[in-house]
């Protein structure tokens, strides 16, 4: 927890040594981190996510994708600090956006937004290959492994797939680890490399988009990384889906590709296997499920 004289001497460190931290709101929504809305004695608000048991690295790493998000011209919120408090507690200071409703057009906004995210240049975002990210970074607490590589589908075969069927072995028996390797080994049969890179997002859930202050879309929480733009699409559909307005407004700058309906499943076989990880066996019949029909 971060203590007053923590926060003091960070907000003072930016804002100057006569602004003071005059509240400290909790915010709700996040199952990983402490989150706060701060309101300061100019007026301002601010809102802070801590994590205590966190390295530096964790927030570096939200940091590093929310910039690249809205250099490929998503709204996000912008970054104003990380870093280690003198308590220990890693922190990441973000500005305070008071959603407003929805604009009429949220779902084709959002639509639009996101693909234009994927249709925008990549170069030098990966390290080493096409695929990747500059950095490792996070999906939930789980280190996301971002290695280049120059082939979508043996990217998404050994940092996705083979990274996650590792760390599930206590939950999978001697049947299900020869069916994953068989996955793993006949992955080509399956996935396609696609047309161009594009930065994904990489959690794209509901949860992890919100209206701004002006009722507009704003992607949160990232986790991204650059690969095919149907890994994004596919997650979108996981828990509950977007609206319509949504898929028809991004098809219009990205067309639907043949076969898409046949891979989706296997996009968001990762996000299971990451849920069974963090979470426990309650997803590993989906697990089971997915794997069975890619067989």
């Amino acid at each position: 927890m971060m203590s007053k004289v923590d926060e003091l001497a960070e907000i003072q460190r930016l804002f100057g040594n006569n602004v003071q931290v005059t509240d400290r709101v909790p915010v709700s929504g996040g199952d990983i981190n402490e989150a706060y809305r701060l309101c300061l004695s100019d007026g301002c608000d601010l809102f802070i996510k801590l994590n205590d048991k966190a390295g530096e690295d964790f927030f570096l790493a939200e940091k590093a994708g929310l910039e690249a998000l809205r250099a490929a011209g998503a709204n996000t919120p912008q970054v104003l600090g990380y870093g280690k408090l003198a308590g220990n507690s890693a922190y990441l200071l973000l500005e305070y956006v008071r959603s407003a409703c929805p604009q009429r057009n949220y779902g084709e906004m959002l639509g639009h937004m996101l693909a234009e995210v994927h249709r925008a240049a990549v170069d030098n975002t990966a390290r080493k290959g096409r695929f990747g990210f500059y950095r490792d970074n996070y999906i939930g607490q789980i280190r996301q492994k971002n290695k280049g590589n120059d082939s979508w589908i043996e990217f998404f075969r050994t940092s996705r797939l083979a990274v996650q069927f590792d760390l599930a072995a206590d939950y999978l028996d001697k049947e299900d680890r020869r069916k994953c390797q068989n996955l793993l080994d006949h992955l080509d049969k399956f996935l396609i490399e696609p047309a161009f890179p594009s930065l994904l997002h990489g959690d794209l859930w509901s949860g992890n988009v919100m209206p701004d202050s002006q009722g507009n879309p704003m992607l949160i929480d990232p986790a991204v990384y650059v690969g095919h733009h149907e890994a994004d699409l596919a997650m979108t559909e996981l828990f509950g889906g977007f609206p319509p307005e949504f898929y028809d407004a991004y098809h219009e700058i990205i067309p639907r590709e043949p076969g898409y309906a046949d891979r989706r499943d296997l996009y968001n076989l990762y996000h299971l296997l990451n849920h069974l990880n963090l979470f426990g066996s309650s997803y590993l019949a989906a697990v089971r499920r997915i794997v069975k029909r890619y067989m």
